[in-house]
């Protein structure tokens, strides 16, 4: 019964006794040491520029920088396309497998969610009765509750494998990614040189197409830059249409997203144009995934469990909740 564990639970609850403040220790007039070589060596690397310094002859910036020379030597490709092929190339090998495996987690959750409102009120009841049999205080009761609350709804996601954070691999693993190919970028745009000496600036001078013809250089016209924005709102927007409940935390994160997505076009039109390509690939690629991702035949492909926000015309109805949203408010 919760009421005898609870019960015996506050009976177990220790006196807390308070000090008086004694005198202050000896050391506390103490002249400190000086700090030791490594980590003088770290407050420098952390302070302006020495942290984007050691970043850039990192491990993992270094490997990036030898994935991207060597799918261009293995491909004979001109920059602008071998930066394409990489980014898809990574972004279905690494990333797409990932947001399958949220997709399937958050899929799990939400199932879970009828069980989970059912206990809670179970709980409700048992505590409510426990009060009223104890005694207890409105905040020793809401703390009582909240407290077999997380146990119990922890026992479930142990049961069916998908605690939540398991949902998050994916963000950890893309963000560090795309820092480490964009300062690799970063570096071989600005003097990085082949095993055979050859300048990788001078071929990604000559490397570009279009209206950007040099990657070395920012984009004047200022399209690799809007168009980085605009995908990167779709994104948000398209997460944003999802039928499911939005706390206000959920919408102050959307938010801040979007406020994200719009400060990126400045900064991408201050960065060479092979930094811009890169990341408009890579967000035209987190567009496709989101969308494919959203498709029946898919997800049963990827055997992510039926969830209750899952529907046979996703794409219609995802289309008619842009309208909806956005064209209804012109007329």
């Amino acid at each position: 019964m919760l009421c005898r564990s609870c019960a015996g639970w506050l009976r177990s609850l220790p006196t807390l006794r308070l000090r008086a403040p004694g005198p202050p220790p000896a050391w506390s007039n103490a002249r400190l040491p000086a700090l030791p070589l490594w980590a003088a060596a770290s407050v420098s690397a952390a302070s302006p520029g020495g942290w984007y310094e050691a970043l850039a002859v990192s491990a993992p910036v270094r490997t990036a920088e030898e994935v991207l020379l060597g799918a261009q030597e293995a491909t004979g490709l001109p920059w602008w396309g071998s930066i394409m092929l990489s980014t898809v190339a990574l972004r279905g090998a690494v990333t797409l497998p990932l947001a399958a495996y949220q997709h399937y987690i958050l899929a799990k959750v939400e199932n879970l969610q009828p069980e989970i409102k059912d206990i809670a009120k179970r709980l409700n009841q048992e505590v409510a009765v426990c009060a009223r049999q104890f005694g207890w205080s409105k905040r020793v009761a809401r703390l009582t509750y909240l407290k077999n609350m997380r146990r119990l709804v922890s026992e479930l996601y142990v049961r069916d494998n998908c605690h939540p954070f398991k949902a998050t691999v994916l963000v950890w693993v893309q963000l560090p990614m795309w820092i480490f190919i964009s300062v690799a970028l970063r570096n071989l745009s600005s003097g990085a040189t082949r095993s055979d000496g050859v300048s990788v600036q001078e071929e990604l001078a000559a490397g570009g197409t279009l209206w950007f013809p040099d990657l070395t250089a920012v984009d004047s016209t200022w399209i690799l830059p809007v168009s980085v924005g605009i995908v990167n709102l779709l994104i948000v927007e398209i997460f944003a249409l999802q039928k499911f409940g939005t706390s206000r935390f959920q919408m102050y994160v959307t938010n801040f997203v979007r406020a994200v997505s719009v400060l990126m076009i400045p900064v991408a039109a201050t960065v060479p144009s092979a930094l811009v390509l890169y990341w408009l690939c890579s967000s035209l690629m987190g567009l496709a995934q989101n969308l494919l991702l959203r498709s029946p035949g898919l997800r049963r492909l990827c055997r992510i469990p039926p969830s209750k926000a899952d529907s046979e015309t996703p794409y219609r109805d995802l289309s008619a909740a842009f309208c909806a949203k956005f064209l209804s408010r012109k007329r």
